[in-house]
């Protein structure tokens, strides 16, 4: 009986890795569609348009971006862990009454963002473009956050169901709409093919999302306004809550870029642009794909510490057994990259990424950790850490700077997330008796001590000698996580059935 509950067991644990794994190589894969795709039409557009049309698309987007911010209230994002709860309880009523709360907000929410742009696109066009020739422009563009808003409230339906194949599908599909039709309109129309291409990506990413949710049969529940909001309460606070951290971060950016341009020179500033774009973005993706799947596995089931804790280890084992190679390869290759990516005057630019690499294994540990707070609805905890997290990453940043310049920048992420890690660490588990398991423990630790020898590595004078070792440390990176998730997926059982062998 005793083997039997053991076996029962191994099978779930197998089953939960799995079904980590599959996630986040879905959106991984899709994550990296999309930058192909984005680097494509970028090329593109800087053939057609120019630096003045890149530019004036850079402008439309920031001014979406930020009324965006403003006016959406965070709901597409909190609106992910209510769905996900309801799902996991299922009650079908529940459900559908959730779905049918979060639908309602969007379009509120979507409405007011579109009439706060028209109202305000006289002052827009003046303080962004410098006088009053945009403000047409800008009112037929104010429709997209509209439809934005109810597309990713239909994406919202599909996350927090986990239909996640269509929403990759939707995804990767919307991509590629994108860059066929900006195409043929740049070429025809220049820059006056802007705006036609933003409304043209929008309504196509409104399709697909309605062409994926629409299969997804719910009962019809009427609310009026008063009543929506009302049982939207905890999904407005928390979707504020979200806004105001991702506003903290965007205001403590603008704070460090504006002085490294007034202390050191408008260079710096792109160095750091682009080290930062890296090792976020590029870097980064591995976290973008595994959120799409955890945020609202850990959602569904917050009320259970133990269940929370299982996933946590269980995400964070998986997580640093795809990131640690990369970023092994990034520390020893990263040159190289830049050279592609930009040129050989960014080159300075590894300074900086050098030392992020090893800070980015803090922040997987505690990225995963901090999640928690956001599937228990904490808002007031969340925005506190954040505050706090953002408060001592820009004194640290603005230190470092002085001392060491671009190296100093990514020392200086590196202890954050250092001290970011010991803070959520220490708040869960008082909060929610929250512990990493020894097998975590075990795992991170050796992946970290991989990361540390690449960086070490990379500081060797011989070049031959450095690539020498490199090599072999990704080569152990890799294979210590492949016999990592082999252990725990079965990999080759996974791929024989996937090749029906």
């Amino acid at each position: 009986m005793i083997k039997s509950d053991i076996l029962i067991k191994e099978d779930e644990q197998k089953k939960s890795y799995r079904s980590i794994f599959k996630a986040t190589s879905l959106f991984g894969g899709v994550q990296i569609y999309q930058i192909l795709v984005n680097v494509i039409k970028s090329k593109i557009i800087a053939i057609l348009l120019g630096p003045e049309g890149i530019g004036l698309i850079g402008l439309y987007q920031s001014v979406l971006e930020l009324l965006k911010s403003f006016t959406s209230l965070g709901i597409t994002q909190s609106g992910v862990r209510d769905v996900s709860e309801a799902n996991e309880s299922g009650d079908f009523s529940r459900i559908s009454e959730t779905v049918s709360v979060v639908k309602r907000l969007v379009w509120v929410t979507g409405m007011s963002g579109t009439i706060v742009m028209i109202l305000l696109s006289p002052f827009l066009s003046s303080t962004t473009f410098g006088d009053k020739s945009y403000v047409l422009p800008l009112i037929v563009l104010s429709i997209t956050l509209l439809i934005d808003q109810i597309s990713n409230g239909q994406k919202v339906l599909l996350q927090g169901l986990r239909r996640l194949t269509n929403l990759a599908k939707a995804t990767a599909i919307g991509a590629t709409l994108g860059l066929l039709v900006s195409i043929p309109l740049y070429y025809f129309y220049g820059s006056k093919g802007i705006v036609p291409t933003l409304i043209f990506n929008s309504l196509s990413a409104l399709l697909l999302s309605w062409y994926f949710s629409r299969r997804i049969k719910l009962m019809y529940v009427a609310n009026s306004l008063r009543a929506t909001i009302k049982k939207g309460r905890t999904i407005i606070i928390m979707g504020v809550a979200m806004s105001i951290s991702g506003m903290l971060a965007t205001f403590v950016s603008f704070i460090l870029r504006s002085y490294i341009r007034r202390e050191g020179s408008l260079e710096e500033v792109g160095l750091y642009q682009a080290g930062f774009l890296i090792i976020t973005t590029y870097v980064g993706l591995v976290f973008n794909a595994i959120a799409t799947d955890y945020y609202p596995r850990l959602a569904s089931i917050n009320t259970d510490n133990d269940k929370c804790k299982t996933i946590i280890c269980q995400q964070g084992e998986i997580a640093s057994f795809i990131l640690t190679p990369l970023l092994c390869i990034c520390l020893l290759f990263m040159p190289y990259v830049l050279q592609v990516l930009y040129s050989s005057e960014f080159l300075a630019a590894n300074l900086y990424i050098k030392w992020a690499c090893v800070g980015m294994m803090f922040r997987l540990a505690a990225w995963g950790v901090s999640y928690i707070f956001l599937a228990k609805a904490e808002s007031k905890l969340f925005i506190i850490n954040e505050l706090v997290g953002n408060i001592y990453y820009l004194i640290m940043s603005i230190i470092g700077y002085k001392l060491w310049g671009m190296s100093g920048l990514g020392l200086a992420f590196c202890i954050n997330y250092i001290i970011y890690l010991l803070q959520v660490y220490v708040i869960a588990h008082k909060r929610y008796n929250f512990s990493y398991s020894s097998t975590y423990i075990k795992c991170f630790v050796i992946q970290l001590l991989l990361v540390l020898l690449g960086f070490s590595n990379v500081l060797l004078n011989d070049d031959i000698l450095m690539y020498l070792l490199g090599i072999l440390i990704i080569m152990i990176s890799c294979l210590y996580s492949f016999l990592g998730l082999n252990k725990r997926i079965h990999l080759f059982e996974l791929f024989k059935s996937k090749l029906k062998l």
